[in-house]
């Protein structure tokens, strides 16, 4: 998007990333892509992953990890500008865009964190059903 973007994580995303640094923590970017370590892992490499997975497109495409965020985060009640700054997304109003710049890095972390530990408690009640052979 050519501008600053504040990104907050969770617990959890900082875990991974200290795991994932001795491979990749002398490049540029934490993800490269695969041929060249200039730019980024593209969306179309993770779209190829989720089709190797078996997940077919009319199922998941890599935007829609964002959607599927948004979704829950709004279902769950966090509100909808601190999201929307989570994500990234403009304002719409450019008068309120331009008077308001706040970050609000304190509902955003407790946001992610949330978020991180929703996952989690999926991931844990998945284990528990097939350790139940469900």
């Amino acid at each position: 998007m050519k501008r600053d973007h504040v990104v907050l994580l969770a617990d959890q995303a900082i875990k991974v990333l200290q795991e994932l640094h001795p491979l990749t923590g002398r490049g540029k970017y934490v993800f490269p892509s695969l041929r060249t370590s200039t730019r980024c892992m593209s969306e179309n490499i993770v779209n190829a992953a989720l089709r190797r997975m078996g997940i077919p497109k009319t199922e998941m495409v890599a935007h829609g990890f964002r959607s599927m965020a948004s979704t829950l985060l709004h279902e769950n009640g966090f509100d909808h500008d601190v999201i929307e700054l989570q994500l990234s997304h403009v304002r719409r109003d450019q008068v309120a865009a331009a008077n308001d710049r706040s970050h609000r890095l304190p509902e955003r972390r407790k946001m992610m964190q949330w978020y991180a530990d929703y996952l989690d408690e999926l991931k844990r009640d998945d284990k528990r059903a097939v350790d139940h052979g469900r």
